[in-house]
């Protein structure tokens, strides 16, 4: 009997994964372009595209996501096959909410966190107090 449920839940897994590959694969004519509109649940471990290896990324739906040869150079200047963009914002996306190139982000997060780790040490250095522990023998 063990072994009849160990049965029924694989066929359970089977249909959840093939479920999600089919939600991917819907996803591959129009991919969308906000991260929060991919799928989530199962789906979102599939590889868009199938499986690495089953076709290059000219033949398969990937090219849908665009060019492969873009190379973005730390200058701001943006390469496509070899060839220098007349427009580079043309392949920027939009910035991440609260990520460094956020124009509305407040600060960067790691930057924000030391300043408050130096700020908790300061306020240590500067206590000056003696310490009235029971220290002293009565």
């Amino acid at each position: 009997m063990a072994d009849e449920e160990k049965t029924d839940e694989k066929t359970e897994h089977e249909q959840e994964m093939e479920k999600a590959k089919e939600e991917v694969q819907q996803l591959e004519d129009d991919p969308p372009e906000k991260l929060e509109d991919w799928p989530d649940g199962k789906a979102k471990y599939e590889t868009f595209g199938g499986a690495e290896g089953d076709h290059s990324y000219s033949e398969g739906p990937e090219t849908n996501l665009g060019p492969d040869s873009v190379r973005h150079h730390e200058d701001g200047t943006v390469e496509v096959a070899g060839e220098k963009a007349d427009d580079p914002d043309e392949y920027k996306g939009e910035p991440i909410p609260g990520g460094p190139t956020d124009p509305d982000a407040k600060d960067n997060p790691d930057a924000q966190r030391l300043d408050d780790d130096d700020d908790a040490d300061d306020d240590r250095e500067d206590d000056t107090s003696d310490d009235t522990s029971d220290d002293e023998a009565s």
